[in-house]
């Protein structure tokens, strides 16, 4: 089922001029190569109907955990495994990665994509379930970095959890932060959109968090717990 070469990346001109920042954007994209593993993931996502994390966005988690050396992760939304192979890549050698999903069969397909990717099983802990009923049971203080890519209603929620898993120096990784770019439309007043900005408000206003805004594929916000 995986292809034996990874086609050559092409950038496609968008029909309108995108402007420089359009053009810096798709640069950004091409920049983070993705190898079969990673397109193969890419490609069953799209058959299941799941967003991922785009390359660029995809190249930033790997960045960030490499930087902190982390050993212990929690990603929130499975998916087919593309975030995950990026968060592993950048992982210790023996740090394990802990993903939550609601779905089983996604993670069949997640578990298959990691051991394709080179990972031992030990590597990773899957668990399924809604992840405001898995992320209590998990340690107080035990993680590295945590990454939410779940349902946008359960973002506050799930920011809030992060701030009890991660050590200080931890980092909180949120995807979707730039809500479609509907971010900053003072007319966009749909639920996800208010949801998105209450919580990149709530992260920003904290003292517990020193935070940004990435603008990587569909925005990230970071923020590291103090």
């Amino acid at each position: 089922m995986r292809p034996q070469t990874a086609p050559e990346v092409v950038i496609v001109p968008s029909a309108r001029p995108s402007g420089p920042n359009g053009h810096a954007q798709q640069f950004a994209e091409a920049y983070a190569d993705e190898d079969v593993v990673l397109q193969t993931a890419r490609a069953l996502a799209h058959e299941l109907g799941l967003d991922c994390v785009t390359p660029a966005a995809g190249s930033v988690l790997r960045l960030l955990a490499a930087a902190g050396s982390a050993k212990a992760v929690v990603e929130i939304g499975t998916g087919a495994g593309v975030s995950g192979v990026w968060l592993l890549r950048g992982m210790r050698a023996d740090g394990v990665l802990t993903t939550i999903d609601v779905e089983n069969e996604h993670q069949r397909i997640a578990r298959r994509i990691f051991v394709e990717a080179g990972f031992a099983a030990s590597r990773t802990r899957i668990i399924t379930g809604r992840a405001l009923d898995v992320l209590p049971r998990l340690a107080d203080g035990a993680y590295d970095l945590v990454f939410v890519d779940a349902d946008v209603t359960e973002f506050g929620a799930c920011a809030e959890a992060a701030l009890r898993l991660l050590r200080p120096g931890g980092v909180l990784l949120v995807n979707e932060a730039l809500a479609g770019g509907r971010i900053s439309d003072p007319s966009a007043r749909d639920v996800d959109t208010l949801t998105i900005r209450e919580t990149v408000r709530s992260v920003r206003d904290s003292e517990e968090w020193i935070p940004a805004i990435i603008p990587s594929g569909a925005g990230l916000l970071a923020a590291v717990k103090r």
